[in-house]
């Protein structure tokens, strides 16, 4: 029985063995971080933090194996007077020569902060032993996020930012950083993903204000700019199904893309739902697929979602099979939230 719930503190060995298997700035393989950020997203569940700074840490977990097999995260808001959304605006420098009669487009990049930013959506990792499972755990432990935040909208902003992984390097290094960010920081890739966590000053003191031309770097290096990395594909062909489109902005250190959406204009979003559930025996896989939730103050998981098939019925009702109620605690005639995927 696989469902996906907010997280504890008792998870912090299992939700760092996770991330082991990515290590990034959101979710990175560093226990005190970890640490930090279940506690930061208990306090986001509770309600204990003002709405601008809540981060919420989703699990999946295996209940049959007791394991933790998956995370994803939300972050209310990214980009704030105290932590800005620092990016590269990827930009055209028009340039015409009457002399010579030449022209020349050259992209550009220049450094960007957002004191008033998006909410980000993040950390979505699932172990490779999991992927590809027929009930659809990647795409339910990522449509969680939409329908929390349907739930909760007015924690969150109007516009929603994913930024995705590009092309690598084996040792997890970033050419671009290499080129660029080294450069005028003298940090690695890993020191300044790491530092960045917590402290983004060195970025606004170091980096240069003015725009950055890329005909200056290896061109296998320009070829990343803005790409997404292989393991990253099935996901901007999520984000686009949507209604993410890329925001012409990529991450300063790794030069993955950054989408962006209108938060309401997002299908998941704009979808979801409150319906009762009433009891069906069976719900094939002709059925419809979506991501039901649940969230009970005071209860422990106080917010559990699982992906399952449905029985549409009446206006507002919903079949779901037995074995769907118990992963979310309910019984026949309750309330969920649901989003068909």
């Amino acid at each position: 029985m696989f469902r996906i719930r907010q997280s504890y503190r008792e998870d912090v060995d299992q939700i760092l063995a996770v991330a082991e298997h990515l290590d990034t700035v959101n979710l990175p393989a560093d226990r005190k971080h970890i640490e930090a950020i279940v506690e930061l997203s208990e306090k986001s569940f509770d309600e204990a933090i003002s709405a601008v700074d809540r981060e919420y840490l989703f699990v999946l977990e295996d209940v049959a194996a007791g394991r933790v097999i998956g995370t994803s995260m939300i972050h209310a808001q990214h980009g704030t007077r105290r932590a800005p959304h620092i990016f590269f605006r990827v930009e055209n420098d028009e340039r015409y020569s009457v002399t010579l009669d030449r022209y020349f487009v050259h992209q550009t990049l220049r450094i960007g902060y957002n004191y008033d930013g998006p909410t980000e959506i993040g950390g979505l990792i699932l172990l490779p032993e999991y992927r590809r499972n027929p009930e659809a755990l990647g795409k339910a432990l990522s449509y969680t996020r939409f329908l929390f935040i349907r739930m909760h909208r007015g924690v969150f902003r109007d516009r929603v930012l994913s930024e995705l992984l590009p092309p690598l390097e084996p040792d997890g290094t970033s050419k671009l950083w290499e080129q660029v960010g080294r450069r005028f920081t003298g940090l690695t890739y890993q020191e300044a993903d790491l530092l960045s966590k917590d402290n983004k000053e060195f970025i606004h003191a170091l980096f240069p204000d003015e725009p950055i031309h890329t005909e200056l770097l290896p061109d296998d290096v320009r070829g990343l700019i803005g790409q997404v990395g292989p393991d990253t594909k099935g996901v901007e062909k999520m984000l686009r199904r949507i209604g993410f489109e890329y925001a012409g902005q990529i991450d300063p250190f790794d030069g993955g893309p950054h989408f962006m959406a209108r938060t309401d204009d997002i299908t998941l979003v704009r979808g979801a739902q409150p319906v009762k559930v009433t009891a069906v025996e069976d719900a094939d896989g002709e059925r419809p697929w979506a991501v039901l939730a649940v969230q009970r103050p005071g209860a422990r998981p106080g917010f559990r979602a699982t992906g399952a098939r449905i029985v549409p019925l009446d206006a507002g009702t919903v079949g779901v099979t037995a074995e769907t109620r118990r992963r979310l605690g309910v019984e026949p005639g309750e309330t969920v939230w649901m989003t068909v995927g």
